[in-house]
């Protein structure tokens, strides 16, 4: 085996992936699943205890609908709000039915500030708890003298804090109904009240519009005297200064006002025959322009009337035998040629008819130009004329500046007296009008059956919040799992090789049989009892087709693999923390050796706390110190078990001892181990646990090899590993790994789907289990 550098993988907390395991979550709710249950349980039992000390609650409810319908046969209202508006309007209504003006008014109505089943209703254990601590509180604070009206008003402040607790109101989706109810623990309490807050809530309706129409009319009636006067006052003021400045109106305008509104008709109406004569000046004197040649084809002659009409159909008429000209020479020139008499003659009327009727669109051009010139004169008289008719009325201009102000003021007072006087006579119809905005579409009654508390919803409930605090629970237990639990965890944590399960086993740790003192021929020459171990160190020996022997022999395996070319292997047993059952275990692997015919000493190296021969049924008074100090061959200290010849080396410890590590890692241990390797085939040494105590770190350069026994779910697999790595010789040498006080019911809920550990017991058919009559605890060191 390399006896080097001992290689150790990095542990962590949790091997972290990035992927759910869901085997291992599956696994970890197998292992969990009684905690959960009795988590849940005791929420059920939690939750049957609330129902049997709550009183229950009754509730009983209305429904008003907001609808302004009701009035529009005496009111003349708007459309009703939409969208944010209408929500808006709503909240406002809840709100209105949640205040203590509404509540103090039920309070009255039904005197409920003297119901003594309103103001001490039943509570529940926490309710009266709280209770309680309020009244030894106010106990011990000052109190002062109050006279009867203070107390009623308390009473009713009580009253009211209450009923404010108790109802409940809110708009039901996005209708304009609103959902009224209130939870009391007497039925017929609980719907007397719900019924008085709808009336109250109408009835306040009604006093509200009444207030707002009465105040508004009250008002109205001051502002209308006021507004009739000044409107009077407005209009004489306006009939004075037209008098004054002579503003007279015909048809309900000035005179002068007439006369220049017809001037400027006239002026509109001779722009726009100047525009008119300049557009056609303008068109033809552009044909002209273009040349006789373009003229007769590109000219585009308008019907007009009078001699101008004429004219242009005199054009018109030359333009049509021009182009049939043009076309009957073109028919010629392509079928005769160009120099056909015909054609010739042909050109020359054509040329004859372009000349005429450029000539007649020269004449026609200068035609337009003076009737151009003609319509602009009279345009620039008419514009002569309203500018000195403006002129004129300059100073009438500026009274009537005056004047309009005067009439916008009065008939601004008259139209605000007008809307004045509308709403005045609007409010004081107002005021007889009964009818409310609102009305109840369902009547509260006195509730049937409680609505608190719920028992499927609290039992539920319960159920499910003790199983997720049993989860909880659950959850944390397996995050501070850090124990030895399966071999896979031996071997990702400690990279050693994993040799099996022991079983947990039971028996008292002593026999029934009395302790005895060995005789010297006992000592020298065994022949006293058949056995001088318990029966706790020889459960490999008297159930060897168990699981418990069978992990022994795994262990005899590997060291006989790994020790092949060893003779009289030297195996020490260690533990890191003391009570983990090495020591009954090294004596069960030594007598299952030695009943399989090996010849096999066992020492027992724990010079500290020699667990292993307090256990023994005889009681040495010679051992290995003795004979490690030369008092005595160490052969002679030596105890036989006649029935395994398993040969056992005691140790008799008197006083403390401080050099302890001395004394087995010194010459005379060597020599002995020497001597001991060439008589027997197995040297099987109990050694003490490893960490403070630097014993067992002093034997290995002696020992060919370590078995680490830890205790299953109770060794921290850190606390292991952090031995091994300050221990690397014992770490080099160690064998494998043995898992003691195993739970075989528990073990394959922490396997892995497919592990070993799921499938063990598929092999009970091969092990036979036999029951120790006396039931005791597996240890070898006292407690």
């Amino acid at each position: 085996m390399n006896q080097g550098s001992y290689p150790l993988k990095p542990i962590s907390s949790e091997d972290s992936s990035d992927f759910i395991d869901l085997d291992a979550l599956l696994a970890a709710a197998r292992r969990q699943a009684r905690l959960v249950g009795l988590f849940g349980l005791i929420g059920l039992v939690l939750g049957v205890v609330y129902l049997v000390a709550t009183p229950p609650q009754y509730t009983s409810g209305t429904r008003i609908l907001l609808d302004d319908s009701l009035t529009r046969f005496a009111e003349d209202k708007p459309a009703p709000p939409a969208g944010p508006q209408a929500d808006a309007m709503v909240s406002s209504e809840v709100e209105i039915l949640k205040s203590s003006r509404l509540a103090r008014a039920v309070v009255l109505a039904e005197k409920l500030q003297d119901n003594e089943a309103f103001l001490n209703p039943p509570r529940s254990p926490l309710s009266a708890l709280k209770a309680t601590v309020k009244s030894v509180a106010g106990f011990f604070s000052s109190r002062t003298e109050e006279d009867p009206g203070s107390i009623q008003d308390a009473k009713i402040g009580r009253a009211i804090g209450i009923l404010q607790d108790g109802v409940h109101a809110e708009r039901v989706g996005r209708s304009f109904v609103i959902d009224l109810s209130f939870t009391a623990p007497d039925p017929k309490l609980a719907g007397m009240i719900a019924r008085a807050y709808a009336n109250a809530y109408l009835s306040d309706h009604l006093d509200a519009n009444f207030d707002a129409t009465q105040r508004a009319t009250v008002w109205l009636q001051g502002r209308l005297d006021e507004l009739r006067e000044n409107s009077q006052k407005a209009a004489l003021e306006v009939e004075q200064f037209r008098a004054a400045n002579g503003l007279t109106a015909a048809r309900g305008e000035l005179m002068s006002e007439q006369q220049l509104s017809d001037l400027n008709k006239q002026v509109i109406l001779a722009q726009a025959d100047t525009a008119n004569a300049l557009a056609r000046y303008n068109q033809f004197k552009a044909i002209v322009d273009s040349g006789p040649e373009n003229a007769v084809k590109n000219a585009t002659i308008p019907q007009e009337k009078g001699a101008s009409g004429s004219n242009s159909a005199a054009i018109n008429e030359m333009k049509a035998r021009y182009l049939n000209v043009s076309k009957r020479e073109q028919d010629i020139s392509s079928r005769f040629g160009q120099d056909h008499a015909q054609a010739v003659a042909l050109r020359a009327e054509q040329a004859n008819l372009t000349n005429q009727i450029y000539a007649e669109l020269q004449r026609l051009t200068e035609s337009y130009r003076n009737e151009y010139q003609v319509a602009k004169s009279r345009e620039d008289s008419l514009r002569g004329n309203v500018g000195d008719l403006a002129g004129q009325n300059s100073q009438t201009g500026q009274a009537q500046v005056k004047l309009r102000d005067l009439e916008q003021k009065s008939q601004a007072l008259n139209t605000l007296y007008q809307a004045f006087l509308a709403r005045y006579e609007q409010a004081a119809q107002q005021r007889s009008f009964p009818i409310a905005e609102a009305r109840v579409i369902s009547t509260a009654g006195n509730p049937t059956s409680a609505s608190s508390p719920r028992k499927t919803m609290v039992l539920g409930l319960s159920l499910v919040l003790g199983l997720f605090a049993g989860a909880a629970a659950g959850a944390i237990q397996e995050f501070r799992e850090r124990f030895f639990r399966t071999g896979d965890d031996v071997r990702d944590a400690l990279d050693l090789n994993f040799l099996g399960y022991l079983p947990a086993i039971g028996g008292r740790f002593a026999d029934a049989r009395p302790r005895t003192q060995p005789t010297d021929a006992q000592a020298a020459n065994p022949s006293g009892p058949e056995t001088v171990t318990p029966r706790i160190l020889r459960v490999a020996i008297n159930q060897p087709a168990s699981s418990f022997a069978e992990t022994l022999r795994n262990v005899k395996l590997a060291s006989d693999v790994v020790l092949h070319r060893t003779n009289g292997k030297v195996i020490g047993f260690v533990s890191v923390l003391p009570r983990e059952g090495k020591t009954t275990t090294a004596a069960n692997f030594a007598g299952l050796l030695a009943a399989n015919g090996a010849r096999t000493l066992l020492i027992d190296a724990d010079l500290r706390n020699p667990g292993l021969s307090r256990g023994l049924s005889l009681t040495p008074d010679k051992g290995l110190v003795e004979a490690l100090v030369g008092e005595q061959r160490w052969q002679s200290a030596c105890l036989v078990d006649r029935k395994t010849k398993l040969v056992i080396l005691p140790a008799v410890v008197r006083r403390r001892l401080s050099h302890t590590s001395e004394l087995i890692s010194g010459p005379a241990m060597a020599a002995l181990l020497e001597e001991a390797r060439k008589s027997f085939d197995y040297v099987v040494v109990d050694l003490p646990p490893l960490g403070p105590v630097v014993d067992a770190k002093a034997f290995a350069p002696l020992a060919d090899g370590f078995v680490l026994v830890a205790e299953w779910g109770a060794t921290p697999r850190l606390l292991v590993r952090s031995a091994l790595q300050a221990d690397r010789q014992i770490a080099a040498k160690t064998l494998g790994v043995v898992l003691n006080r195993t739970d075989m019911k528990k073990l394959a809920s922490y396997g892995m789907f497919g592990a070993a550990e799921q499938y063990l017991d598929r092999y009970a058919s091969y092990y036979v289990e036999q029951t120790v009559t006396e039931p005791e605890p597996n240890r070898t060191e006292p407690a």
